[in-house]
């Protein structure tokens, strides 16, 4: 079963732990050389951050790719005021999920929640939003249920708006809870020093 096979990915990999600021910080390396780098809040064991990064083909290590959490900031070039930025009002999409859901924040959309139409489309493995008023569009999968190779269901999808910010939320699959409950466990053995916030390095 594929669920099997990732709980077996995630327990074969080094991992390194850090608690620091409230949070337990967790570095996995994989043998393919990938690296996952999760932030875990120390009261509520609720996911906060989620990311990774890859090898290039030459070995040089790639920009770390939020899964999970505030977008990255990217790097600021220069005082320039000519510099083109991404303006501030355009909609800011983010995954923060809870404990009995995968759920994802797009700021910056004022319009009305009648205007919003959430789907799945299961063949594709893509959850989309759209809006009546063809001002916003969105398509994006469930990567932890592709890791998993576990199917979508539309009875799982909700969303709400409030404040300019569409929620959508995708109710966890049983088989997540297990592997997420089975991996805390896991993590929870692992010794995590608390030197300050250092960068993780594998051993």
């Amino acid at each position: 079963m594929a669920v099997q096979n990732w709980i077996d990915v995630l327990k074969s990999s080094k991992k390194t732990a850090l608690i620091h600021d409230g949070k337990r910080k967790i570095h996995y390396l994989f043998t393919d050389g990938k690296e996952m780098s999760e932030e875990y809040d120390l009261k509520t064991d609720e996911l906060i951050v989620r990311k990774w990064r890859h090898k290039s083909t030459l070995g040089a290590h790639g920009q770390w790719e939020v899964e999970v959490g505030e977008p990255l900031a990217g790097p600021v070039n220069s005082s320039d005021s000519e510099v083109i930025k991404e303006n501030c009002s355009n909609p800011v999409f983010m995954r923060k999920d809870t404990k009995t859901s995968f759920q994802w924040r797009i700021r910056n959309l004022p319009y009305p929640k009648d205007v919003f139409s959430v789907s799945v489309e299961p063949s594709d493995r893509f959850i989309i939003i759209k809006t009546s008023n063809k001002k916003y569009y969105k398509k994006f999968s469930i990567t932890d249920l592709d890791r998993s190779q576990l199917p979508l269901d539309n009875s799982a999808l909700s969303f709400t708006h409030a404040n300019n910010t569409l929620i959508v939320s995708y109710k966890k699959p049983k088989e997540t809870l297990t592997l997420e409950q089975e991996l805390l466990k896991e993590l929870k053995k692992l010794k995590g020093s608390g030197e300050g916030d250092v960068d993780c390095k594998t051993q």
